[in-house]
């Protein structure tokens, strides 16, 4: 049997491959094709742990952790006969598809980023899923990380996939409405409705995990070795707000919160969100979802002025003095906005939470100490820059 794994050499995707690894004797299959290490440095910036290679990583699996069941494959998902011979070599049982260009700011640049985006996305995804149909490979079952970022920021409280909708008396569930605010978030909003489609056309089992923002640095897997690590981008495009915060705080600059703060925002750390990806890979087929399932990847919904407050004290355990300051509002949003979300299906999935917030800032810390001459050395990449067209 096989698992693939797709962006396996990502953020989220190497310690999920590795996670599952370790939980299966089942084939671990890694598919990427190295995209998010040339965004990030597209933009000038870098990770604050060193990246090893991918033959780096999986010596360090089968050393460290005993994995000989975890193998690599360099490709691109957008190619369709990549795809397709892909799938007819090795007839995936599972797949937990992780692949994608995540950064919303990224996708906002500019018109062709925002092209590049939903095309390098939204591809992949249609190539997978008509290739389990054309290759007879429908029972397959497709996990996707999409994002909790399709459901915008409504004022009441989100549930767990779908909504019930009224009209003239007459009562119906139906799918959450796209309210994506970003060209990024709107090709994971795409997808959800394609992996419908093709649930309903093809009968494919499809586990949609709308994955919240995830912090962290580490997981039992990647702790062991420094060659297991996985990225840690701080800089404004890749960077999310945790990362950012920790990394400006080690770099000696003040915290910086636009306005009040108050907006909660959904968070999961690493820990979580890998653990519920390897729940879903190695589900024995009696126990795994037969239809279409959406689950909020979510632990907890926390203010921005908590995570700053909540750095500026763990960050003092490290013999950091850091500021929290507040400065002018630059976007149009609700900045007291009281975000709630439901996840109890997730929370089932997973079990109990591993990683508190407060346990997570401290393991980032802990790991960016250690490198914070690359973060002092690309602070300027906490803001924005321009980036130089290409010549092509």
């Amino acid at each position: 049997m096989t698992i693939l794994v797709t962006g396996g050499d990502g953020y989220v995707g190497w310690p999920a491959a590795l996670r599952i690894a370790d939980r299966t004797d089942d084939r671990v299959l890694l598919v990427d094709n190295f995209g998010r290490r040339e965004w990030v440095e597209e933009t000038g910036a870098t990770s604050a742990t060193p990246v090893a290679s991918i033959d780096e990583r999986l010596e360090a699996a089968r050393e460290v952790h005993g994995l000989d069941n975890i193998s690599f494959v360099e490709g691109d998902l957008v190619e369709k006969s990549f795809v397709d011979e892909l799938l007819q070599v090795h007839e995936p049982e599972t797949i937990i598809h992780a692949a994608a260009q995540p950064s919303a700011p990224y996708s906002q640049i500019n018109g062709e980023r925002a092209n590049y985006t939903q095309h390098n996305n939204m591809q992949a995804t249609r190539n997978l899923l008509w290739g389990l149909e054309e290759h007879d490979l429908t029972d397959t079952h497709f996990v996707e990380t999409t994002t909790t970022g399709v459901y915008g920021a409504p004022e009441f409280p989100i549930p767990e996939g779908g909504a019930t909708m009224e009209n003239q008396g007459e009562r119906d569930d139906v799918p959450f409405p796209a309210m994506a605010g970003s060209w990024y978030h709107l090709t994971k909003s795409h997808d959800a409705a394609n992996m419908r489609l093709a649930h309903k056309q093809f009968d494919i089992p499809v586990s949609d995990v709308r994955t919240a923002i995830v912090y962290g640095t580490e997981t039992a897997e990647t702790r062991e070795d420094d060659r297991l690590k996985t990225r840690f981008d701080f800089d404004y495009y890749f960077g999310t707000v945790t990362h950012r915060f920790c990394a400006q705080a080690v770099a000696g600059y003040p915290v910086t919160v636009y306005g009040k703060g108050e907006q909660r925002k959904p968070f999961v750390s690493l820990e979580d969100a890998v653990e519920g990806l390897a729940q879903l890979a190695v589900a024995d087929l009696d126990d795994r979802p037969e239809g279409l399932t959406v689950y909020n990847q979510v632990t907890r919904a926390i203010s921005i002025v908590e995570i700053a407050e909540t750095i500026a004290d763990v960050g003092s355990e490290f013999d950091l003095d850091v500021a929290v300051e507040h400065f002018e509002n630059p976007r149009d949003e609700d900045e007291t906005h009281k975000m709630e979300i439901e996840d109890d299906r997730y929370a089932d999935l997973i079990g109990e939470q591993a990683q508190t917030f407060e346990d997570g800032v401290q393991d980032i810390f802990e790991t960016l100490t250690r490198y914070a001459d690359t973060i002092e050395a690309h602070e300027d990449r906490f803001l924005p820059g321009v980036l130089e067209e290409s010549e092509d």
